[in-house]
């Protein structure tokens, strides 16, 4: 089996996403995009688990369900036309996993990003749900205007997380420039 690259935001999160997500599992994709981690948490938890995708563009829900229709794993997947600061109004079960991909969709409209304050309010909300053992990815793109000041929001954020109940990583790769995307890492601490 050929092993996967581990260049960029979203490859190193999925690394860490299939360490830790099984079959039957609860998850959450609180930013769908073009799907492509939604359709991976997706057959990660296979029939018997669930994932909840949000997205506020009807065309990345369009383009996440085709995906997804596609690949045979629609029917665990519960995709959600409302912003992930409203997680909590459809999704109460505890989660395994959260994946947060900041900023804006792959190929669509620029204009429309991830703010500041949404992404807090959704990320209080997903830290809430965590099982222990649960891991949560947060790819972050400081590339565009309003980026880096998310970025910051959510390294503060990150910050001021419990130790004793979290652990919070920041990975960067080294050898490219500041601005390219990186992960911040949280894990719940079993208990």
């Amino acid at each position: 089996m050929e092993k996967e690259s581990l260049r960029g935001a979203v490859a190193l999160s999925h690394f860490f996403l299939r360490g830790r997500v099984e079959q039957g599992d609860r998850v959450l994709d609180a930013t769908c995009g073009n799907g492509h981690d939604t359709l991976l948490l997706a057959r990660l938890v296979g029939p018997g688990g669930k994932v909840w995708g949000f997205d506020i563009q009807n065309e990345a829900l369009a383009k996440t369900r085709l995906l997804l229709n596609e690949a045979g794993s629609l029917a665990q997947t519960e995709l959600l036309p409302f912003g992930h600061e409203r997680l909590a109004e459809f999704v109460t079960e505890p989660l395994k996993a959260v994946v947060f991909n900041l900023g804006y969709q792959p190929g669509g409209e620029r204009g429309i990003i991830t703010r500041p304050e949404q992404t807090l309010e959704a990320l209080d909300k997903s830290a809430h749900l965590l099982l222990p053992g649960g891991i949560m990815t947060i790819c972050i793109y400081t590339g565009h205007p309003g980026g880096a000041k998310e970025g910051e929001a959510v390294e503060r954020w990150g910050a001021g997380l419990a130790p004793e109940t979290f652990n919070v990583w920041v990975n960067r790769q080294l050898n490219r420039p500041s601005s390219a995307p990186y992960v911040l890492f949280i894990e719940k601490v079993r208990t």
